[in-house]
């Protein structure tokens, strides 16, 4: 048995080699002969919310018609089952359903990241592999943190490592401390951009030190630094990130894709202008209302917003006033 173990484990790599690049060959995505596959990460990505029914259920519909109108926005594509899209309150196979629904609606130029982080490294493994299967041409794995204080340097590069080995599809880190007490250390970074198969994270710290430190310690890796948020994503862009996975394109996704255009031309003036009327907005959504309050503001923009699940209670009339007068005051309203 374990020397059967000890196989399975020398050869899951090259299996997990073979099946990414069967995936890539079947969705039209390219591999440099002779090299590790990599995905460019270089652009917008909106973290889904997800639909919910006046009962809670998944309303596909609904996220297929939010889906067609994201379809004339230039993103690089869409993060599925992050925090924006209440990932923690759906069960594994709901998970695996929505990614499924976006993939069948998604144009193929457009990359599908899948949150399939879990707290144990096997469970990480098994929703990553399920995700691929689902259409995922990446995942997002989120620190797993309920034990945090066994989470030490060697544990998470150990839980990574083991998903990256095992994952068919290239393996995104994210670090979320706002949600999980957990900040991904910047040695486990450093350490973890080696690997072949991981190729980039997303750091929702907002600490642009940080950020920057990640960019230049990893320059001589194929490793992409994205921004968590949208407001900061000017100054991400300015040390070095390669884009930004942001809750607030959900509602503002052309104004985000045109900062993401001025920061690639130069153009810091009007991007610095841009980034000022969208630091409000996008801490209203995030810190100060949460998803509720970007399922409201959806709303006013034409997309299906819609209820969360419980626990998430909807904001009182005063809050949702409130919300309103800070996209009002930034000229979105």
């Amino acid at each position: 048995m374990a020397f059967s173990t000890r196989l399975i484990s020398s050869l899951r790599p090259g299996l997990a080699a073979l099946h990414w690049a069967a995936l890539r060959q079947c969705r039209g995505l390219s591999t440099l002969q002779g090299s590790e596959p990599s995905l460019n990460l270089r652009g917008i990505f909106p973290p889904l919310a997800t639909p919910f029914s006046p009962t809670q259920e998944v309303d596909y519909a609904q996220l297929e018609g939010n889906l067609h109108r994201y379809a004339t926005i230039p993103f690089r594509g869409l993060v599925v089952m992050g925090s924006t899209g209440e990932y923690p309150y759906l069960a594994p196979r709901e998970r695996v359903e929505v990614v499924s629904c976006v993939r069948r609606a998604l144009p193929r130029d457009r990359l599908l990241l899948a949150g399939s982080g879990c707290e144990s490294t096997q469970a990480t493994i098994e929703l990553t592999v399920s995700m691929a299967e689902a259409g995922a041409d990446a995942v997002l794995v989120v620190t797993p943190y309920y034990y945090r204080g066994a989470m030490t340097i060697a544990a998470l590069v150990h839980h990574y490592t083991e998903v990256g080995d095992a994952s068919p599809i290239p393996v995104v880190l994210y670090s979320v401390p706002a949600n999980t007490g957990l900040d991904l250390p910047m040695e486990a970074v450093i350490t973890l951009a080696q690997h072949p198969n991981i190729i980039g994270i997303k750091d929702s710290s907002g600490d642009i030190t940080r950020m920057g430190l990640m960019v230049h310690k990893t320059r001589q890796e194929d490793f992409h630094v994205l921004a968590g948020s949208a407001g900061f994503l000017l100054a991400s862009y300015a040390v070095g990130a390669s884009g930004g996975v942001c809750a607030l394109a959900n509602v503002l996704g052309d104004p985000l894709c045109q900062l993401d255009h001025l920061c690639r031309e130069g153009q810091w003036q009007e991007a610095r202008d841009l980034q000022h009327r969208l630091i409000e907005p996008n801490t209203a959504v995030t810190r100060r209302f949460g998803v509720p309050g970007l399922k409201k503001a959806m709303e006013w923009f034409g997309y299906y917003g819609g209820p969360c699940r419980a626990p998430l209670a909807p904001l009182s009339p005063a809050q949702v006033e409130e919300l309103r007068r800070t996209f009002s005051a930034n000229g979105w309203l």
